[in-house]
């Protein structure tokens, strides 16, 4: 297999190895390891770089604890982490369901979103004006990642439909003649619509609807900036019509954008739950605001619907209840009692990115609906800002969600954890966003630390 890996396999048995070993025709088992002197930084440079891991099951290892509000605890569940052993001491202190196995399957520069076409091909956005692609084989590998085209403007996220590659940049809706194993280069490209652009939270998430409607997400410029994504009525310019999900309309005689959902800080992850209410429905992740300090607001998960309203950054989910947020002094443009309440709340300051829901009959699918790229924000203990201790950050995960239903509250499982030094606060990886594949495979990005693609497989 010509693609990079890192394999930390939860078993039974287990021995950690220097040297090469041989390699396994199956991902599912321990594969042999490349790593190289930038995947982990602050790993005993004694550690040879070329290694077999297999990590032990603890026979005493819990579902790992998390500083969570009262009603976001993590609950009853059958999920529990293993620690990962015999490793080296100033290793990551990994955390992961017994019998995973977690791969890295290449290093990127500052990859983002994913998208995984009918063809089967892995394509991926980034900062680094380039978008990534390779191709998935039936048992869930890879061929190797290369790049498709290098565009400006950040390509935060893409998809192809039809015969169409569609790229969302801060500024822009690109789009390319495409089909499956073609080469681009950046002429291919036109402007298809002009997005509202500017600082700030300048991520744009593409997601294509189950209507084969293209919706995406974007942010507003701050914590209070007075910008309303559906605000054309009172009399906001297009590029003050930010924060939430816009629906492209492509009847008629030119493309337009129409509001979808509005009210949101930042929403980065996009991802379709069939069969709620008898229609699917669009979960987004997000990412609260920053001046409440290192407890308040919760990020949140949210439904969002056609016409809904989340809020801010008039009004701010605390304990349960909706609070207007002082400091805007512009009235709201919706009142409090239409605001929707949210399916979930994660920690404040954990910085929730990519959303994948949990395929039917899948090993997590009883313990989660959901699973959420958490990032981990710069905010640290007690105050929010960046000036305290690192350590003290809301540590980088993998996050299942059970989201709240008309009779229960949400759930918050656990999946990946321990990569974030306790001690120092050095990150090791810091996923962006989650996408399950076709065999079960749960593929993430990580933008920062070891920066690449990863891949967990579940036994």
């Amino acid at each position: 297999m010509p693609i990079e890996t890192h394999t930390a396999h939860v078993a039974h048995t287990a021995h950690l190895t220097s040297g090469a070993s041989p390699r396994r025709p199956s991902l599912s088992r321990a594969v042999s390891t490349r790593l190289p002197a930038r995947l982990m930084t602050g790993l005993a440079t004694s550690v040879a770089t070329r290694v077999t891991a297999r990590l032990v099951a603890s026979a005493a290892a819990a579902c790992l604890a998390l500083s969570l509000p009262a009603q976001a605890e993590t609950g009853t569940s059958s999920l529990l982490l293993v620690s990962a052993q015999q490793v080296p001491s100033d290793a990551p202190a990994l955390k992961l369901p017994e019998g995973a196995t977690l791969e890295r399957l290449a290093s990127l520069d500052s990859p983002r979103m994913l998208h995984l076409t009918d063809a089967g091909e892995l394509l991926i956005g980034s900062r680094a004006e380039r978008v990534y692609r390779a191709q998935l084989t039936p048992d869930g590998s890879l061929s190797a990642v290369k790049t498709l085209v290098e565009l400006s403007g950040y390509p935060h996220s893409l998809v192809v439909r039809g015969d169409k590659l569609y790229v969302a940049t801060t500024a822009a809706l690109l789009v390319a003649d495409y089909s499956h194993g073609e080469s681009l280069t950046r002429d291919d490209f036109r402007e298809l619509i002009a997005l509202p652009g500017g600082g700030g939270h300048n991520s744009r998430t593409l997601s294509l609807g189950p209507d084969g409607g293209l919706y995406l997400a974007l942010g507003i410029q701050g914590n209070c900036s007075n910008q309303y994504l559906a605000g054309s009525e009172q009399g906001y310019s297009f590029s003050e019509r930010r924060g939430g999900v816009l629906r492209l309309e492509e009847s008629g005689d030119a493309p337009h954008w129409q509001p979808w959902a509005s009210g949101l800080r930042n929403p980065v992850g996009l991802a379709w739950q069939p069969g709620r209410e008898d229609e699917p429905r669009l979960l987004a992740t997000n990412n609260g605001p920053d001046h409440w300090g290192y407890e308040q607001p919760s990020e949140l998960v949210v439904a969002a619907r056609e016409g809904s309203f989340h809020g801010m950054p008039w009004y701010q989910w605390i304990d349960g209840n909706w609070q207007a947020d002082d400091c805007i002094t512009n009235d709201s443009p919706r009142e409090r009692d239409e605001i929707e309440p949210p399916l979930a709340e994660i920690p404040a300051r954990s910085a929730p990115m990519g959303i994948a829901v949990v395929p039917p009959e899948h090993p997590l699918s009883s313990d989660m609906d959901v699973v959420v790229a958490v990032h981990g924000s710069w905010g640290t203990a007690p105050s929010g800002n960046a000036a305290g201790d690192p350590a003290s950050r809301r540590e980088p995960r993998l996050l299942g969600l059970k989201l709240a239903t008309p009779d229960t509250e949400a759930r918050l499982v656990p999946v990946l954890t321990g990569l974030q030094d306790s001690s120092s606060g050095q990150r090791w990886i810091r996923p962006l966003d989650v996408l399950f594949g076709p065999d079960g495979s749960l593929y993430f990005t990580s933008d920062s630390g070891a920066d690449g693609l990863y891949r967990l497989t579940f036994d």
